[in-house]
């Protein structure tokens, strides 16, 4: 299975967003998903929602849990 970071970039680069952007579009900072996609920092339970509702999909999804979206 997937973990979060492998989850994030894949979704990041399915919609064409460089890190930029889609810090820009989630209000945080370029860093902070570079970061994430690193596997240096974890977000926390705000940002993971965010994140899941920005992309349309489940927590499980994003965490890697489960396959479906």
């Amino acid at each position: 299975m997937k973990d979060f970071s492998e989850v994030l970039r894949e979704l990041r680069k399915e919609k064409g967003l460089t890190q930029k952007k889609l810090a820009e579009e989630l209000g945080l900072t370029e860093r902070s998903i570079r970061h994430y996609e690193a596997r240096t920092h974890r977000p926390d339970i705000d940002i993971l929602i965010r994140i899941a509702r920005y992309f349309d999909v489940s927590l499980d999804y994003l965490a890697g849990l489960k396959n479906e979206r």
